[in-house]
């Protein structure tokens, strides 16, 4: 066995080590970003250009409606979280309630998604 393990090892060391590559995902402000650059690296456009500028208040209103959806999202999760405590305190040492692992399961998903929010957010 020992014999099979220094082989596995040695030849582990021996294989090339590469970086593993991924690409994320673009948002749709991310993807307009990523636009505009590309535009004003080509210089097709300048920057009074109508197009050019509806484009800057999409980019706004999208930021501003993610800030707005993180907010809320996040007063929500202090809501849940505070009424978890109170079933908790009301619930006995020794027993949790349907509804107390319920409401555990919804802050969870909910601190789920905000996270991704605010990994795929610029």
């Amino acid at each position: 066995m020992l014999k099979y393990l220094i082989a596995l090892i040695s030849a582990l060391a021996l294989l090339p080590r590469c970086a593993p590559t991924q690409e994320i995902p673009l948002t749709s402000v991310a993807r307009m970003q990523a636009q505009k650059a590309a535009e004003e690296a080509a210089g097709n456009n300048g920057p009074n250009d109508p197009y050019n500028r509806l484009q800057r208040a999409q980019i706004a209103n999208a930021i501003i409606e993610r800030h707005a959806q993180l907010k809320s999202d996040t007063e929500k999760l202090v809501l849940l979280t505070m009424e978890l405590k109170t079933h908790v305190d009301k619930a006995g040492i020794n027993a949790l309630s349907m509804e107390v692992i319920k409401k555990a399961q919804e802050i969870q998903k909910l601190a789920k998604s905000v996270q991704d929010k605010m990994k795929n957010g610029y």
